[in-house]
């Protein structure tokens, strides 16, 4: 007796074999060669077809990775720290970009409230509709004050406001170029197809652009077959999401590392990480548009933004020093009873540990207009490494 068709692996395959025919046809029309960047905005934000646009479970044990939320409420407790000394200065909203399952949000709420410094809008900037969905049912379940707050939006504010703009894990996803040296000079890595119309790597010689850019970021003694990344949509984008914020803190978490530390000769091969069904790999060609493609962040380049988009680096920390500024000791202490608290030590733990999260994932906040303390700095500031 055969088995019924499985119709989610199905729908999985219809879907990724439509990604790789649009990925075909944007090379054909870039004339075989489709620099990584482009390819990346494809595989992960094409309309209906990106990773991010088309409807899969991306966070959490089902999906393809787990994000800080997603391990412990003690995160989105100790951020809502960060947000209620923000908005003690500012008033007005939090901005929170790409909102994931909602957890964040729900967990920062739900704090918030029991301090009683609820912001007066919490507004979700959201491109995934799936996503959007998936939040709007977690989040329907608060208490009716919380989530008549709660609104979302298809890009950042577009009118002037006051507080605090929140992104985890958002920087690493945006499309990078991938960079090679070859025989003393750098090419750039795109996308072409082979005999067998398979997606696979090729070289091209550096625009004279890219090439100035390259030899401002990295040094000159780097040997060749050395492969790195860099965004040069950073500066633009972060621009674009602080524009219309007169006065407030931009807060990123995200791994990543100061310049010096980023192209060290050392990592020759780069930052690129791939995430599928809780694996973690480095071949975004294995399931375009099926999987999530992240850079490693070049903290010193978010830290030129600012500069660039008249924006003041308040703080540089790990995630660690960050979260045990921000209380999360006392979160574990205060737990209701002792299988809680022990439940939270070990969440506590992933988040702050040098060998899981806490020594790769740093915070670093953007402020405009704003001078006050923060606490997430108290214990550690590395503003002078970048």
């Amino acid at each position: 007796m055969t088995s019924a068709p499985d119709l989610h692996e199905s729908a999985h395959a219809d879907h990724a074999a439509s990604v790789l025919r649009a990925l075909r046809d944007a090379i054909a029309e870039s004339d075989g060669w489709l620099p990584f960047d482009r390819y990346m905005q494809i595989a992960l934000y094409a309309p209906g077809l990106g990773y991010y646009s088309a409807g899969s479970a991306k966070l959490g044990e089902e999906g393809d990775f787990t994000t800080a939320p997603e391990i412990s409420p003690l995160f989105g407790r100790c951020l809502a720290r960060h947000c209620a000394e923000v908005l003690a200065v500012t008033g007005g909203d939090i901005v929170e970009l790409g909102a994931g399952t909602g957890r964040l949000a729900a967990d920062l709420l739900e704090a918030m409230a029991a301090q009683d410094a609820l912001p007066a809008r919490y507004r979700i900037v959201e491109i995934s509709a799936d996503l959007r969905e998936r939040q709007r049912r977690l989040l329907s379940t608060l208490p009716e004050p919380l989530v008549a707050r709660i609104e979302w939006l298809d890009a950042p504010p577009r009118e002037l406001w006051n507080g605090t703009l929140i992104a985890n894990e958002v920087l690493d996803a945006l499309p990078v170029k991938r960079i090679r040296r070859e025989s003393g000079l750098w090419k750039e890595l795109g996308v072409a197809l082979d005999g067998s119309l398979q997606l696979h790597w090729r070289t091209r010689e550096a625009t004279p652009d890219l090439r100035m850019q390259i030899e401002a970021l990295l040094p000159d003694d780097v040997p060749d077959g050395y492969e790195s990344e860099l965004c040069p949509m950073l500066s633009p984008w972060i621009g674009e999401v602080t524009s219309t914020m007169q006065e407030g803190v931009a807060a990123f978490f995200d791994y990543g590392l100061p310049r010096a530390q980023y192209y060290h000769s050392d990592r020759s091969s780069g930052t690129l990480r791939c995430h599928y069904r809780q694996r973690a790999h480095h071949d975004p060609f294995a399931h375009p548009g099926m999987e999530d493609i992240t850079a490693w962040v070049d903290f010193t380049a978010v830290a030129e933004a600012a500069d660039a988009n008249g924006l003041e680096v308040l703080g540089y920390a790990t995630q660690a020093a960050a979260l045990l500024g921000l209380g999360i000791e006392a979160g574990v202490a205060a737990a209701r009873d002792d299988v809680t608290r022990m439940r939270r030590a070990s969440e506590a733990r992933q988040l702050l540990m040098p060998t899981e999260m806490g020594e790769t994932f740093k915070l670093m906040a953007l402020g405009r207009s704003f001078d006050a303390a923060l606490s997430a700095f108290a214990h550690q500031d590395l503003r002078a490494r970048l």
